[in-house]
């Protein structure tokens, strides 16, 4: 969320930002700002009417020392209307400032400079490609063929178990999946990250804190009876232990990682490109989050987005990274990377990962903030977070790009969790 400050401060430049995403809120920010100025009216007519009671509470005190009591009754009344007002006032104050949080909660982050303009995933750009393109014959099947073929996935049983979009993994297919996942999570650590292992359903309040509520309920699965979400990613969870929280400046980096299970109802996802792997309601990913320093973040961003590289590099898979435009940027989000992955027998780019910075967007919802070292003023962190990876459709390029004759090769790093060389 937005501060209404930086709002306040740098509107034009807020306006100019957000022109990026081609939406238009150019109606919000003026309501906001309206909604900011009846508040902070309101709010001075409160503080008068406390002062005036404060005030009057002594003067009522000082007549009855000096046997004044028809004034101090007279005055005793005047504070009780006063009571009366100074309570109106405050319900008046509580509608106004949760109609103004509603407002702010609608405007997304603006993004940074270097975002590209643009309005769909055409408008991306590619900032760099690397790998070598398999070359499969025509006998080449794409993974959810394969699946059937070494009995590693079974799409119908998932289907008869659950409903589409719900894969049970068999045999060799459910070790390649949890040889990912300790893959993923060891080079985490590595790299310096904490593992956490959070719950997989989450209040409202940490829905809000990292902005997929209100911008994603409908794509979230909603336990009604305890009003809690499963998950769409460990970054809600994760981002929102530090919901609440004034770190010291020393803190920083705070680096976490976590796998779990996601659920994403993928609302109106239908046709070729939810086939097999490439689009499930349950799916597992390891996410690597961030808490930074502002004068770091962007710095951070780059290592987050090399340790993903890293990751692809070693599995072996021809990649790309593209930085998004603004209207294919997510609505939290000032800059992101996606990485993909070519899928050889689908001949298609398939999307494995985004790395993005949110700078104080999340850190605002979150009241989440840091005291300075040296003026130990408070301030807004930064948070950020990537895939470091999500697994369908990397086990989907695997699988794919990996097939021969003697069966499916599985990549040198990642033997030594599988314990075996061929799924055949």
């Amino acid at each position: 969320m937005l501060t209404l400050k930086f709002i306040r401060e740098n509107k034009t430049e807020v306006l100019e930002r957000l022109s990026k995403r081609h939406g238009n809120y150019a109606d919000k920010i003026d309501k906001a700002i309206d909604l900011d100025d009846i508040r902070r009216k309101k709010q001075t007519e409160l503080d008068s009417n406390l002062t005036e009671s404060k005030n009057i509470a002594k003067e009522v005190g000082q007549l009855i020392k000096e046997g004044k009591k028809e004034q101090a009754e007279a005055q005793k009344e005047r504070a009780t209307r006063l009571r009366d007002e100074a309570q109106q006032m405050n319900r008046e104050l509580e509608s106004i400032e949760k109609q103004l949080s509603e407002v702010l909660y609608l405007i997304p982050n603006t993004p940074h400079s270097s975002v590209p303009i643009g309005k769909t995933a055409e408008d991306n750009v590619n900032i760099r490609q690397s790998g070598t393109m398999p070359q499969l014959d025509d006998s080449a099947l794409p993974h959810w063929d394969l699946a059937k073929k070494y009995n590693i996935i079974d799409f119908e049983l998932g289907n008869k178990l659950t409903g589409a979009g719900f894969p049970v993994y068999i045999g060799k297919g459910a070790k390649i999946q949890r040889a990912l996942i300790n893959f993923f999570l060891h080079e985490a650590e590595k790299a310096g990250f904490t593992e956490i292992q959070p719950p997989i359903m989450v209040n409202e309040d940490s829905g809000f804190g990292t902005g997929q509520l209100p911008d994603k309920e409908g794509q979230m699965y909603f336990a009604a009876a305890d009003n809690y979400y499963l998950i769409p990613t460990a970054e809600v969870p994760v981002t929102n232990i530090y919901r609440d929280v004034i770190l010291n400046e020393e803190d920083f980096p705070i680096k976490m990682t976590a796998y779990t299970p996601c659920f994403r109802r993928e609302a109106g996802s239908y046709g070729k490109d939810v086939r097999g792997l490439n689009r499930l309601h349950q799916f597992d990913k390891v996410e690597i989050v961030q808490i930074e320093h502002p004068d770091k973040s962007y710095e951070t961003l780059d290592k987050m987005v090399a340790h993903v590289e890293n990751l692809v590099q070693k599995l072996e898979l021809p990649y790309r990274i593209l930085r998004l435009c603004g209207g294919d940027m997510g609505f939290t989000s000032a800059l992101t990377y996606d990485f993909e992955v070519y899928s050889a027998a689908q001949k298609k780019w398939l999307e494995v990962s985004s790395v993005s910075n949110f700078e104080s967007f999340q850190a605002n919802r979150l009241k989440l903030r840091y005291k300075e070292k040296e003026t130990k003023k408070t301030q807004l962190a930064h948070t950020l977070n990537g895939s470091a990876l999500a697994l369908p459709r990397i086990l989907a390029a695997l699988l794919e790009n990996n097939q021969s004759e003697k069966g499916i090769k599985i990549p040198a790093a990642l033997v030594p969790y599988t314990g075996f060389e061929f799924i055949d």
